[in-house]
């Protein structure tokens, strides 16, 4: 990990990120809860993902540009996110930065800053 470059760069740029997302939405397809949560058709969702993400971790703004402010909560509210649903999300996310073989630190770096927005999206309690 290079700590003068974004995380971003350091995931490997759009190319990196692209192959990160592809491989979290395959496993969060295959999660007995999370995949319900999700459309049939995933590939918009999956884009989406991509240009938050390019934007999050430093690279373009890809998503604010496209959509306009993230409001990340409020496009989310009509999702129902437990706390259990926000662990499992980042444990997809968890799965996929070990496949991509991203190691330490980053690995870990990328975690803390998805940790924060995954718990404020939760928007009711468990089940």
């Amino acid at each position: 990990m290079n700590p003068n470059d974004s995380i971003y760069d350091n995931l490997g740029g759009a190319k990196g990120l692209h192959h990160l997302v592809e491989l979290f939405y395959d496993k969060v397809k295959q999660h007995p809860q999370l995949s319900l949560l999700f459309p049939a058709d995933i590939a918009p969702v999956l884009e989406k993902q991509y240009q938050f993400l390019s934007q999050f971790f430093g690279g373009p703004g890809l998503y604010s540009e496209l959509h306009g402010h993230p409001m990340m909560r409020a496009r989310h509210m009509h999702i129902p996110i437990t706390p259990e649903r926000a662990v499992e999300w980042l444990q997809c996310m968890k799965e996929a930065l070990e496949e991509t073989n991203v190691q330490e630190p980053l690995r870990s770096l990328v975690m803390d800053r998805l940790a924060g927005p995954a718990n404020h999206f939760v928007n009711m309690p468990e089940e």
